[in-house]
């Protein structure tokens, strides 16, 4: 590509490569005259500004010489600090060498010829200056003359030896590029002298025998030290030659192309495998000496180019140099080119008239793309690569600067794969965390967190995660709250033993001894019934009232004169008798009287309303509001009000209140809300602080499944996206085993709201031991200590106390949850008991059949006793003996949710009861069959086990939308979505209905949607895979 031309008849020189910006010397070439026979002679550099569109050259400074030049050369010697300067040297017809200051011809200041001779006899047409030592200069001109000069004392030459005989012309000298005292010398009789400086004798001489090698140029090679070409101006022989002084009897290598004699060339220090050449032929070649191939034309004017150069500093630019009178910078790297004519249209007399166009045309500019080399140049080439790979590796190579061999084979180049890792800490914690994931060693891994923690917060997370993998796990959680059983009874007996000291001192009866006083004997008393009238001693009149109402069985009249006179504890005590809404109704007016600080928790406890605890209790009191639900909540209820806790501490916004809400989380399993809290108020970004994440929710996902015995699926959005991002890092580690582990098995599938958190009964396992959900064994009711009754259920008395229905009392107290041994409690971690399994609801069996349902109310530890299972199965085969199926399917039911079917064969010969199910509305019928035939026509088409699998998936999970479409719960948007995606797919267009399908979920509550819209797009993506 051309880049840069001017209208000069010179020979040239490139500023030396640490010379910014680029500039090109021309002096004005001997034995060439142009059309006006000038013969003025000038220096003159210029600027070669690439920014600038135009071939013109800026001109930086000129100087008029007496002489004209046949030869000349920027050397490197006395350049500045910052590499601009040197020195410029002509050689001139006449035979003198001058030495000009570059920067005082382009400033116009100083003297701009610093050094002169006229050592030599003739023509200085050869010059060039030592790669190594740039103050040495070596010349040559007539009669074998060559002189080695010393620019710092640039009269007193040297010569390399003795003049060769015969004397010849010598046309071009040529310094080793890898030998600094060895200098080769040429004549145009196609003989070469290599001399050697420090003998100062000529050491080899090489010619070729056909004495038709009529030698124009000479050049060492770049690289090897014993290699140089000659070029030949002859015609009769125009070629380059590749000789090796190793074997001096013959060119190691001849390079034809050219028709016509070479003129010039040149070899390029950046790729020893790009040398220049120009003829008589009007080409210019660059060759690859290697091979022998021409990789690259330059496109050139009809003019012969008599002098070509490479640029030091840009490999890719050369310049040439043609009797036309034109000099040209071309770049290497292809692109447009403008060839222009030989002449233009002016009067090549110098007459300055332009001629007319009939007598000379005007030619025709072409346009011509010129391709690049056929092979990129070293210096794009890239010396040494480094890039990053997936896995944290890094991939690097370098291309050693290996010497060129005779015949060049192709050189083995080795890439080096190596493992990058940045993040030592946090690989270190992983590996620990995996560690314990694979060994479950759960305990020891929360002991070290708690001991390593920095903050006391952070101690408590990992403590009460701690907590979750150990037995009694409600009582520990409470003494992490600051709550203790055994700290309470000693609080209590010491208040009781200061209060019997006080009544002994006063002469009182302490409340210790008062119930161990019993009377000697029993007093006669009178019941008082008379009312009389009402006077100021009123509490007479009251008395007669009360006796009266309860002599004629007024429950209700009672306990509202009871109320009304401020007598709270007779009044609850008569209403138990009164009957159980009596006891409700009693309870309220007391409660509703009562406004102290403590009548709150007292009306939770009693009515179990634990949820206006949670919503309305002081956030400074959060520990006590937690400390009532592990003991008083239900564990179908437990979950949801730790959470409605937790976000009400979340609410607040401080770090504290969210760390607070975190333990909340933790006691519910509730392991999404537990990620999302921790990411809104803690950085995540970093590669720790997602480790800390990770670390946290990995222990709490593995209690949840040390309890369920099955793995938990990852729910919740947030911590999928945290789960990827934690397995990226992995990966860009190395860990690649580890991160595999950690991503998400399954896409996600969130629930819907109202079946968030754990359920409160685990799917049955056959496999599991019955063991792994309740604990150790407990004792039967008969063994229990001290002959006392097992702890009944919540709200449910024991059996031995329960009086029957007409007695008219009230359900007994509410009792706390006994906790049910390792592991979380059904209903979440640190809920407070297994909740037991309701009874069926079925008619009452006959009065003799009450004592066989006895087993409807024992607690659930009671169910994994020996005895239990024996009795309850006498139960079931007197049941089959008497044909009463009814109440044997109550006990089938009960003896197969816990103790498994493999337990009782007999049961499965027996027919289940069915379970009655609304029908879906006509309307809404059209759904169920078309995405029902959907499944169908995708099962009979798949062929992989895995997409069967997804399939029979999916069948079961569209019921979640069958029962959604019985029970009419749906939203008109989502309904006409659904129609409209059934639409789709009865015409097979399902791009249409997946289009429709993400409408329908982006403008929906996803919760309504969760169970059934995400394996719908799965069938459609199948469908439309497989073309059913």
């Amino acid at each position: 590509m051309r880049l840069k031309e001017i209208q000069r008849t010179a020979h040239q020189a490139w500023s030396p490569a640490g010379h910014h910006p680029i500039y090109l010397a021309l002096g004005t070439a001997a034995q060439q005259l142009d059309a006006s026979f000038n013969t003025t002679a000038a220096i003159e550099i210029f600027e070669m500004d690439f920014s600038d569109p135009s071939l013109d050259m800026q001109l930086k400074g000129s100087l008029a010489t007496t002489n004209r030049l046949h030869s000349i050369v920027w050397v490197n010697f006395g350049s500045g600090a910052d590499g601009t300067g040197g020195r410029l040297v002509g050689g001139s017809e006449n035979g003198t060498l001058t030495v000009y200051d570059p920067e005082a011809i382009m400033n116009s200041i100083g003297e701009a010829v610093v050094g002169q001779s006229d050592k030599h006899t003739g023509p200085v047409r050869a010059l060039d200056f030592n790669p190594f030592q740039s103050n040495l200069l070596a010349s040559g001109a007539n009669d074998s003359e060559i002189y080695i000069w010393d620019l710092n004392n640039f009269s007193s030459p040297m010569t390399p030896g003795a003049k060769t005989q015969p004397a010849e012309d010598i046309s071009v000298v040529s310094w080793n590029r890898q030998v600094q005292h060895i200098l080769a010398s040429a004549n145009p009789s196609g003989k070469a002298v290599v001399w050697d400086l420090r003998k100062n004798e000529p050491i080899i001489k090489i010619s070729d025998h056909s004495n038709r090698m009529h030698c124009s140029g000479m050049l060492w090679h770049p690289d090897v030290a014993t290699q140089l070409v000659l070029a030949s101006e002859d015609d009769r022989l125009p070629v380059i030659q590749m000789w090796d002084l190793r074997f001096a009897t013959s060119p190691l290598k001849v390079l034809e192309n050219h028709t016509r004699g070479i003129l010039s060339i040149s070899w390029s220090q950046a790729d020893s495998e790009l040398l220049l050449s120009s003829a008589k032929d009007n080409r210019i070649l660059c060759w690859n000496p290697n091979t022998g191939e021409v990789i690259y034309e330059l496109p050139t004017t009809n003019q012969w180019c008599f002098d070509v150069e490479w640029c030091p500093r840009n490999p890719a630019l050369l310049s040439t140099a043609s009797f036309d009178g034109r000099i040209t910078v071309y770049s290497v790297m292809g692109g447009s080119l403008k060839i222009s004519s030989s002449f233009d249209t002016m009067d090549p007399f110098g007459t300055g008239q332009v001629l007319p166009p009939l007598q000379v045309p005007q030619p025709q500019v072409q346009d011509t793309i010129v391709p690049p080399l056929k092979k990129p140049p070293k210096w794009v080439r890239r010396p040494v690569g480094a890039s990053f790979a997936f896995g944290g590796k890094l991939i690097t190579f370098e291309n050693p600067k290996l010497p060129p061999v005779q015949s060049p084979q192709p050189v083995p180049r080795q890439v080096f794969v190596s493992q990058v890792t940045t993040e030592t800490e946090f690989l270190q914690r992983s590996r620990e965390l995996q560690t314990a994931l694979q060994s479950g060693s759960f305990n020891s891994y929360c002991q070290a967190k708690i001991q390593s923690a920095k903050s006391d917060a952070e101690q408590d997370i990992w403590k009460f995660l701690l907590v979750n993998f150990e037995d009694e796990a409600r009582i520990k959680f409470l003494k992490l709250l600051g709550f203790s059983k055994d700290e309470l009874e000693r609080k209590v007996s010491w208040l009781l033993l200061d209060c019997t000291a006080e009544a002994r001192t006063s002469g009182s009866v302490s409340p210790a001894d008062f119930f161990s006083q019993t009377p000697k004997e029993n007093s006669n008393f009178q019941i008082p019934v008379s009312c009389g009238k009402i006077s100021p001693l009123k509490i007479y009149y009251t008395d007669g009232l009360i006796s009266q109402a309860l002599l004629v069985g007024n429950f209700e009249g009672a306990v509202d004169l009871c109320l009304n006179d401020g007598r709270y504890a007779e009044a609850i005590l008569l209403s138990i008798s009164g009957g159980e809404e009596l006891l409700k109704k009693t309870q309220q007016k007391y409660l509703s009287k009562q406004k102290n600080s403590i009548s709150m928790l007292i009306s939770s406890v009693v009515t179990q309303n634990w949820k206006d605890i949670v919503q309305s209790c002081e956030l400074d009191n959060w520990k006590e509001a937690l400390a009532a639900l592990l003991t008083y909540a239900h564990p179908e209820d437990f979950a949801r009000l730790c959470d409605t806790l937790g976000s009400r501490l979340e609410c607040e916004g401080t770090e504290k209140r969210c760390l607070q809400a975190c333990l909340c989380y933790i006691c519910s399993g509730n392991i999404e809300k537990l990620v999302e809290c921790w990411a809104l108020h803690r950085d995540c970004s970093s590669p720790l602080g997602l480790e800390d994440l990770v670390e946290k929710v990995m222990m709490l996902r593995k209690s949840i499944e040390r309890l369920r015995n099955c793995e938990v699926a990852v729910q919740s959005p947030v911590l999928a996206e945290k789960l990827t991002c934690y397995a990226g890092i992995l990966a860009a580690e190395g860990s690649l085993t580890t991160a595999l582990s950690f991503l998400p098995h399954q896409p996600f599938q969130p629930q819907s709201p109202s079946t968030a958190g754990p359920p409160a009964f685990p799917p049955p396992v056959p496999s599991m031991p019955a063991a792994t959900l309740s604990g150790p064994q407990l004792p039967p009711s008969s063994s229990a200590a001290g002959g006392l009754p097992p702890m009944p259920s919540p709200g449910v008395p024991p059996t031995s106390f329960m009086p029957p229905t007409s007695s008219g009392l009230g359900p007994a107290p509410p009792v706390p949850y006994a906790p049910s041994g390792s592991g979380y409690p059904q209903g979440g971690p640190g809920a407070p008991a297994v909740k037991p399994f309701p009874a069926p609801v079925v008619a009452p069996p006959p009065t003799g059949m009450r004592s066989q349902l006895h087993c409807f109310l024992t607690p659930f530890h009671i169910f994994f006793s020996h005895e239990f299972k024996e009795r309850n199965y006498r139960c079931q085969q007197e049941c089959i003996t008497r044909g009463d199926l009814h109440l044997f399917r109550c006990h089938s039911f009960l003896t197969c949710r816990i103790l498994s079917l493999a337990e009782f064969p007999l049961l499965q010969q027996l027919p289940s009861e069915k379970v009655q199910q609304k029908e879906i509305p006509p309307e809404h019928m059209v759904l169920k069959s078309t995405f029902d035939s959907l499944v169908q026509r995708c099962q009979l088409a798949a062929g992989d086990p895995q997409t069967k699998r997804k399939l029979d998936d999916a069948a079961k999970r569209l019921g979640h939308l069958y029962d959604k479409l019985r029970e009419q719960s749906l939203s008109h948007n989502i309904l006409s979505g659904l129609h409209e995606i059934s639409r789709c797919v009865a015409s097979q267009n399902y791009q249409r209905g997946l289009e429709v399908h993400t409408q329908v979920v982006s403008s929906s509550n996803f919760s309504e949607i969760s169970a059934f819209m995400p394996i719908l797009k799965v069938v459609m993506t199948i469908a439309n895979k497989l073309g059913v």
